[in-house]
């Protein structure tokens, strides 16, 4: 979810905040409302929640400064915003020319139709339901081809990320893991990453090579984007990181736990 541009309460916020930023620590309200055509009166009700939910500290009437939590919110915010700026641009200019795999040889200008497989985004000469285009050039099977004159959506559903709690060394590390429950989460056609010396013990242990030990979350954030599912075992104390980056993407998760009985899942 896009927070400010789906909350008009957080995006005055946000813009109050980066006014305070850049001219701060002295502030005139009046000054803000005109640059964002509110009244001084909103500002100052906007100046109250914000020092109320701890995004800055008044100093006096006239100088007050951004909080440290204020600045982990803009960030948070500017992600947010970063993301969806990547993924419209990507969008305007699938609308003029996109690359796809040839399923099929295509031949320049034919009118195919495109699909996602694993992830990726084919374009095939054989006529189906969904998003159509014609080739820019040919291709041979396998190659990759220009798509021009796109209409239509794309059908593909986002993936499911599965989280797979372990203890980490504190509680016990891997020798307090069940392998046998270990294994039988483990699903042969989904990528795995691993978050903790504790979990790569415990997949090296049932003879699973994970597909990521680094930068593990943002890559499989992007598979769930293009529409696959997987798996990331994860230890206890790096959950919490792991759940905050998830939800920022909006991406669906479920949580096994193989430190307690309990199950959590977010549709």
């Amino acid at each position: 979810m896009i927070e400010l541009l789906q909350n008009k309460n957080s995006a005055t916020k946000f813009q109050i905040l980066v006014e305070i930023a850049s001219k701060g620590p002295t502030i005139y309200q009046k000054n803000i409302a005109t640059k964002l055509g509110i009244t001084p009166q909103a500002v100052s009700e906007y100046i109250k929640q914000l020092e109320n939910e701890d995004l800055i500290e008044i100093r006096n009437r006239y100088s007050c400064k951004v909080s440290v939590k204020g600045v982990d919110w803009m960030l948070k915010m500017i992600r947010q915003l970063d993301e969806y700026l990547s993924e419209s641009n990507r969008a305007v200019v699938n609308i003029t020319t996109c690359a796809a795999i040839a399923e099929t040889d295509l031949a320049k200008g034919q009118i195919v139709t495109l699909k996602m497989k694993s992830g990726v985004l084919y374009a095939t000469g054989n006529l189906e339901q969904g998003a159509r285009g014609i080739s820019v050039t040919s291709a041979k099977r396998g190659e990759d081809i220009g798509i021009s004159n796109i209409e239509g959506l794309v059908d593909f559903s986002r993936g499911k990320i599965t989280i797979i709690e372990v203890p980490n060394i504190q509680q016990g590390g891997s020798r307090k893991i069940n392998l046998k429950s270990l294994q039988g989460k483990i699903t042969e056609n989904q990528h795995v990453g691993a978050i903790g010396i504790e979990s790569l013990v415990a997949l090296h242990q049932i003879d699973v090579k994970p597909h990521y030990i680094f930068g593990v979350a943002e890559a499989q954030i992007e598979e769930a984007k293009c529409g696959l599912s997987s798996i990331i075992v994860c230890t206890t104390d790096a959950i919490s990181g792991l759940i905050r980056k998830i939800q920022d993407n909006d991406i669906d998760y479920e949580i096994k736990s193989l430190t307690s009985k309990h199950k959590i899942s977010r549709q």
